[in-house]
């Protein structure tokens, strides 16, 4: 066989072959990772993904790369995610939204949670905080549970099928009360309204919610998640004042693609361990109103999206509750 015939048939093998392969996320490498944060940039989940792509990239020896992918309810980056190519350099940052609740509040949302990912492992929780206006006579979660059968009381959220509107409906779910919902267009003009009186009380994250704690303008009743918050320890959790097992967190955690290779995910899982173990980043977290989760796992992660599922689509069949 002829040189010329050696080249043309070497050209022809190649165009049998795919295009592109692209080797997953098993080795340090110059191509870079994307995190997808699936809100707007400036909030809490795009700051924390942030921090934690500096520290993720170091422990890689690649670029992590920030991409907001906002809309739906964070829908549009998780469906991003979850058509992406399935080699570990797409990760979603996810939360409790894409990841457990947006199936009940988005028929025929694009994507399955279970079905459409790889799970890493979890970061942990975020606390909302059940705050109240100066002026409501209620000292205590038991208090306004009573003051609330007597008289007719509203609650502000971020909006419909928010977290603050979910904590709220759990919150009538089991104390028995009939606390009307009043949505609003993000957590900054429910607050507002908190201050000026036009509603009594609001559930929102602890951090959002400290400089108004601070200057004396609302008052805080109680934490949501099942332990008391880093940020308020002395704040008593709703769980601990009269319902039991009541917990309105947001949680957070990493997933890829679904079929993602075992080697790739187990890299990536490692890394994050690493970061999350660093007493800086810790440090960092809590200062956020993170409370880590305690298993940093695959498992640990998946166990949380089904417990998490569960828990909501008995509140959001209960509540009647649609996104906007």
């Amino acid at each position: 066989m002829d040189r010329r015939t050696l080249l043309a048939a070497a050209a022809l093998g190649a165009l049998a072959r795919p295009a592109l392969v692209r080797p997953a996320l098993a080795q340090p490498g110059a191509r870079p990772v994307t995190l997808v944060v699936p809100f707007s940039p400036g909030g809490p989940t795009d700051l924390i993904a942030r921090r934690l792509a500096v520290s993720l990239g170091e422990g890689l020896g690649q670029t992590v790369v920030v991409e907001n992918r906002a809309g739906a309810g964070g829908n549009i980056g998780a469906e991003f995610v979850a058509r992406s190519a399935p080699d570990g350099h797409t990760i979603l940052f996810g939360t409790s939204g894409p990841l457990a609740i947006n199936k009940m509040l988005y028929p025929g949302q694009p994507y399955d949670p279970v079905k459409d990912f790889t799970p890493v492992a979890p970061l942990g929780r975020i606390p909302n905080v059940l705050a109240v206006n100066a002026g409501v006579p209620a000292g205590n979660v038991q208090e306004l549970i009573a003051l609330a059968k007597r008289q007719r009381l509203s609650f502000g959220s971020s909006g419909n099928g928010a977290s603050s509107h979910l904590a709220g409906a759990l919150f009538n779910t089991m104390a028995g009360t009939n606390i009307e919902h009043i949505p609003y267009r993000g957590t900054g003009p429910a607050l507002n309204d908190l201050v000026a009186g036009h509603v009594a009380m609001v559930f929102t994250d602890v951090l959002t919610a400290l400089p108004h704690l601070q200057g004396g303008r609302v008052r805080a009743l109680g934490i949501t998640t099942a332990e008391r918050s880093a940020v308020l320890p002395d704040l008593p959790t709703v769980a601990e004042q009269g319902l039991p097992g009541y917990d309105a967190s947001v949680f957070f955690g990493l997933v890829l693609a679904a079929n993602t290779p075992d080697a790739a995910r187990e890299r990536l899982r490692a890394t994050f361990a690493a970061v999350i173990g660093q007493a800086e980043m810790r440090k960092f977290l809590e200062s956020q109103g993170m409370q880590v989760a305690p298993e940093l796992t695959p498992a640990a992660l998946t166990a949380l999206m089904a417990t998490e599922t569960d828990r909501w689509a008995r509140v959001i069949r209960e509540a009647a509750v649609r996104a906007d």
